[in-house]
């Protein structure tokens, strides 16, 4: 049986190498202009906007999650509010209602600070009572950022629909954990959370 930290933990992803070596956002705009594959490179990671570094020297933390949205049509969203220190540990006993055969998506909003953050992954596990659903585990590619600069404040990322399960035996509550981490394993933040499958919203 698969350990906690291992249920939290992204799939290996197959021939996915890092390109860059990790570095800081003043090193990254230092390096060489001439060349043409690092200029993409940079490009993707958001580089090339400039911009002043908005990294807060007295938080230690590479990646800042603020929240967790969850949009479907015939509701308002749903917001998980992970701003305020702390936030996380009472979500689990702040179960929403999900419209069972609705189909929704999930966006995150997070800062990027003092550093490029790579592979950055949202893994999540959800179990009925104490038992994993069949594929209750899903891992989503984020991707790889740079620091979050006046220009770019905030990243926002939208991850792919999904489609809740139907019929009497799916709805009732159900308990989720989730975590963002990166490609070296580093959680930049897990919670716990729950839901209810319901017959309407």
């Amino acid at each position: 049986m698969a350990s906690h930290d291992e249920e939290l933990m992204p799939e290996n992803t197959s021939g996915y190498k890092i390109s860059q070596p990790k570095q800081s956002l003043a090193q990254y705009q230092q390096m060489d202009e001439g060349d043409e594959s690092l200029q993409r490179y940079k490009e993707s990671l958001g580089l090339g906007g400039g911009g002043q570094d908005l990294s807060d020297p007295n938080d230690p933390r590479v990646c800042i999650i603020y929240a967790l949205a969850m949009h479907s049509d015939g509701r308002d969203p749903v917001i998980i509010d992970l701003s305020a220190p702390g936030s996380e540990s009472t979500l689990k006993n702040k179960p929403f209602k999900i419209k069972e055969g609705s189909k929704f998506t999930m966006t995150a909003k997070f800062k990027v600070q003092h550093e490029i953050l790579s592979g950055l992954h949202y893994v999540q596990s959800i179990k009925r009572g104490k038992l994993p659903i069949p594929g209750g585990k899903t891992s989503e590619m984020i991707g790889s950022f740079a620091p979050n600069t006046e220009k770019n404040p905030v990243y926002e990322k939208k991850f792919a629909e999904e489609e809740a399960p139907s019929g009497m035996l799916a709805r009732g509550h159900y308990n989720a954990s989730s975590s963002f981490v990166d490609d070296d394993k580093k959680v930049h933040l897990h919670f716990d959370w729950s839901f209810d499958i319901a017959k309407d919203w």
